[in-house]
């Protein structure tokens, strides 16, 4: 189950996953949520944070990299 998930995150663009880590972040500040539930939106949280970060860096190395060859 946890490879469906994550190939379900890498399909998923930044600006989904980050709009997705937004809606998790509001849910768990409501506080409404039973324990169980609020766990699983957390690990859905890391989850998405790390797949953020991990698009992010990747951009920033592309972007460094077309600035190195524009130094040629």
């Amino acid at each position: 189950m946890k490879k469906e998930t994550d190939n379900k995150n890498e399909e998923m663009s930044f600006e989904e996953a980050l709009a997705k880590l937004g809606e998790t972040v509001r849910l768990l500040e409501e506080g409404k949520a039973p324990l169980e539930e609020s766990m699983k939106y957390y690990e859905e949280g890391v989850k998405l944070v790390r797949f953020c970060s991990e698009k992010l860096k990747n951009a920033r190395q592309k972007i460094t990299e077309v600035g190195a060859d524009g130094n040629d």
